[in-house]
């Protein structure tokens, strides 16, 4: 049977501390072969590379999210550089744009640390995991500009099939989540269509984000069997095609 991976979560969350041992034994008996392990500061990232040098089948990502984009120094930044060397880190993220809170870092500042860490993941060669949520156009006049010089996975994907297009044009994988489920995932299920199958990956974002029947509990790993399953659906083939495809688009994606 093909194994699942994860392409985004959060186990360096405090909603995971209590019993983080025994829920890696569960994703294992789950069929949960690859966790990409995500950081959206410089500690969840430090905190996701201790984790995943303990667990054989965690990866992770070093980057500062949009969110938390205030007060990051250029020595915040070195550090993120600093964890990237390490073998297991794979990708450059969380990293991205988001306007959706009145109190949200300001958009020319949240645009300077985006694009220093665009910068940083041209520099190292790595991919780059991205958040994009209400920041769309933004985004993508961001990217164009490094359009043949990087390549990612926008995660969590909540745009239009327009917009998820021109993403994929620009070499981009798309990342699906627990959404996909939701009575009101009309969008989302739009774009998915339009996604390239070896161009598409699944993820939970967890602890948010849980499927139906689960919607509002803590997400993990193992509940990708919704997504897959609704995805494989949508799709007219079947769930294991869809673990499968992903699985492999994800490797390819993060060099494992």
């Amino acid at each position: 049977m093909n194994k699942i991976f994860d392409s985004h979560s959060h186990y360096n969350n405090a909603a995971f501390n209590d019993d983080y041992d025994e829920l890696m034994q569960h994703l294992v008996d789950s069929n949960v072969g690859y966790l990409m392990n995500c950081g959206s500061d410089v500690l969840t990232s430090s905190i996701a590379q201790k984790q995943s040098s303990s667990c054989d089948f965690m990866y992770f990502s070093a980057g500062i999210h949009p969110l938390d984009a205030d007060g990051v120094t250029d020595e915040d930044i070195k550090k993120i550089e600093e964890l990237a060397q390490d073998k297991k880190c794979r990708a450059i993220g969380e990293i991205g744009l988001d306007y959706h809170y009145d109190d949200a870092p300001e958009p020319h500042w949240q645009k300077k640390i985006f694009i220093e860490q665009l910068d940083l993941a041209v520099k190292l060669n790595m991919p780059v995991i991205i958040h994009i949520r209400e920041a769309m156009q933004d985004s993508l006049e961001i990217l164009k500009e490094y359009s043949g010089k990087i390549k990612g996975v926008i995660h969590c994907y909540s745009g239009s099939a327009e917009s998820c297009k021109e993403l994929v044009n620009m070499g981009f994988y798309i990342g699906f989540t627990g959404v996909v489920t939701f009575k009101n995932a009309r969008k989302s299920l739009e774009a998915l269509k339009v996604v390239p199958f070896d161009k598409l990956l699944i993820e939970t974002d967890c602890p948010y984000m849980a499927p139906e029947p689960v919607r509002g509990k803590r997400c993990d790993s193992s509940l990708l069997h919704y997504v897959a399953q609704k995805i494989a659906d949508e799709l007219e083939i079947t769930k294991d095609d869809v673990i499968s495809q992903t699985c492999q688009n994800a490797k390819t994606l993060f060099k494992i």
